[in-house]
Parts: C-alpha cells; sequence; structure tokens
C-alpha cells in the first residue's frame, strides 16, 4: 500500500507544479511535503523533480514515474469499480474532451443531465478548440470528429453528419449560378482555419456515386478559426461556406441559409465517442457512452 500512496501522493505534486501549491493542496506544511519527496526519491534510487518552493519541474523519470503511475491509479479505480454491483451508483472520476462548437451545443447540456442522474459521480468537460491528443493524460473520454482510429480505441458513432456548401439567399442573388465545385473560383468563400489541415482545399463527392470525388482550391478575403464566426458571415451574406449539417440544419430549414450543389457534398465527418479499449471495463465509461449514444439520437435531423 506504500507504494500505491507514494504513485498518489506524486500525482499532487506533479498537477500543482510547485511544493508549495501539493502542500495547500494535501493540507501538510511546506515541509512535511518536501521531505515526503526526498524519501520517496530516496526509495527509489532516482531524482524525480528539481525544485524551488515556487516551481517544481520534473526529470525524466519523474514524467515517467507520473505518466506510469497515473495508470496504475486508473487502473485500479476502474478495476474496483468493475467488481461493484451493475446497479449500484457510478462514483469516481470521468473526463470528457470535446471541441467547442458541438461541446457547447450538444454534450454540455448531455453531460449535465448525467450529471443529475449520478450524484456521487465527478465529471470534469475540457472544451478545446482543437482535439486533445488521444493519448493525453486524464482523459477518459474523447468526441471527435472523422474516421476512428487503430483498434487500441472503442468506437461509437454519435451522429452521421456531412459538410454542406450553403450560403445566403442574398448573396446567390447577386452572384452567378453556382453549377460545378470548380465554379467555386468565381465566388468569395468563407474558410475556416481548423487544426493543421489544408484548409483551402474542399472536398467534394457525387451523390450518385460517392467514388466520383473532386477536390477545389477556394478562395475568399474573410477567414477565421471558428466555425460560429464564419457561419454568421456567412448569413449576413459575405460568401460560400462549407460547414458541418449539424450546425447549419435549422439555419437551411429557416431559409437564413440556402444548400447549393446539392448533387454534390462534403465528404463524410461522423462525430464518434472513443475510449481506451483499456477502460472497455468500465463502468461509469461504459454508462456515459451508453447514454450519449441514446440520447443523441433525434437531436440532429439526418442528413438529406
Amino acid at each position: 500500500m506504500a507504494a500505491l500512496d507514494d504513485l498518489a501522493f506524486f500525482q499532487h505534486i506533479a498537477r500543482a507544479r510547485s511544493l508549495t501549491g501539493a502542500a495547500r493542496e494535501l493540507g501538510l506544511s511546506l515541509s512535511a511535503v518536501s521531505k515526503r519527496l526526498q524519501q520517496l526519491e530516496l526509495r527509489l534510487g532516482v531524482a524525480l523533480a528539481t525544485r524551488t518552493t515556487r516551481r517544481l519541474t520534473l526529470t525524466p523519470e519523474g514524467e515517467r514515474y507520473l505518466q506510469r503511475g497515473a495508470l496504475i491509479l486508473d487502473d485500479l479505480g476502474e478495476l474496483e469499480n468493475s467488481l461493484r454491483e451493475q446497479g449500484s451508483a457510478l462514483s469516481g472520476r470521468l473526463h470528457v474532451n470535446a471541441t467547442f462548437g458541438f461541446g457547447r451545443r450538444h454534450v454540455a447540456p448531455l453531460l449535465s443531465r448525467f450529471a443529475a442522474c449520478h450524484p456521487q459521480l465527478s465529471l470534469q468537460l475540457e472544451l478545446s478548440n482543437f482535439p486533445r491528443g488521444l493519448d493525453a493524460q486524464g482523459v477518459d473520454i474523447h468526441i471527435r470528429v472523422g474516421e476512428p482510429p487503430d483498434a487500441r480505441w472503442v468506437a461509437r458513432r454519435l451522429l452521421a453528419n456531412r459538410r454542406i456548401l450553403c450560403a445566403a439567399p442574398a448573396y446567390m442573388a447577386s452572384r452567378p449560378p453556382l453549377r460545378a465545385p470548380e465554379e467555386l473560383a468565381q465566388h468569395d468563400c468563407l474558410v475556416i482555419r481548423e487544426n493543421d489541415t489544408d484548409y483551402p482545399l474542399w472536398r467534394f463527392e457525387a451523390k450518385a456515386d460517392p467514388r466520383e470525388q473532386r477536390t477545389v482550391r477556394v478562395h475568399g478575403r474573410l477567414s477565421s478559426n471558428d466555425g460560429e464566426a464564419m457561419t454568421r458571415l456567412a448569413r449576413d451574406g459575405h460568401g460560400v461556406l462549407l460547414r458541418s449539417w449539424w450546425d447549419v440544419h435549422a439555419l437551411l430549414a429557416r431559409g437564413e441559409l440556402v444548400e447549393l450543389l446539392p448533387e454534390w457534398r462534403g465528404v463524410a465527418a461522423d462525430f464518434h465517442l472513443l475510449y481506451s479499449a483499456r477502460a472497455r471495463e468500465s463502468l461509469r465509461v461504459k454508462r456515459f457512452a451508453e447514454f450519449m449514444v441514446a440520447e443523441m439520437a433525434g437531436r440532429v435531423p439526418p442528413l438529406p
């Protein structure tokens, strides 16, 4: 048990990034925290961190002890959780990562309902401009767009989704008709600068035969890293937008935007809930995944 206690102690130390912060978090004196860290390093025979009272920097051995220790503690927690009766109350911690737009619109409301059903469960929702790496420390569930990764990850599809080419009626009334993807060169295109992708390249496939594909390099004087901002600019008549169906379906239904080139469609951009194969036996992960899959059904109309 001393080794497990040391692992847990070092997690606090590493998260705090200072001895002073760790002492405050643990409710101990600074000298007690410093002495325990020294004893741990003496037992292991390696230096885990260089430190002052204000700053703590992990050594390579410290980074290894932190990362492997977190996995061991997580495995222990999952083992204990899986041994409980299926009907028992969920407890422990669940860390979910999603992107801002989809996270705010769909993940946050559903997580709120899940939290209300499981008051003993600690839930952390982390929203970011770009998805966290799948191997990011401490993240239990990732909600991602695109094809699932390799077999190390369990993937549950949350939403069938594609990108839709659209614009405001006022914009199209003042510009030449659009009959083929290549004619986008004659239009102002609203470019969303996401991730490290080649963002001015817009990819399409024929609705009648998905094997027929086109890639078009677009141009426009307006761009942003925020999809919601670009959707607003499209509504205001500034140009053509390639945007996910989940985000623009209501605007299309109200006529604020109109779909262009309906015989062509953006490539699939389905949303998946991902968790590692190691977490397969985690009751809280499984319950949350099942809840999200069930509750997402019907939140977005089917693709046209």
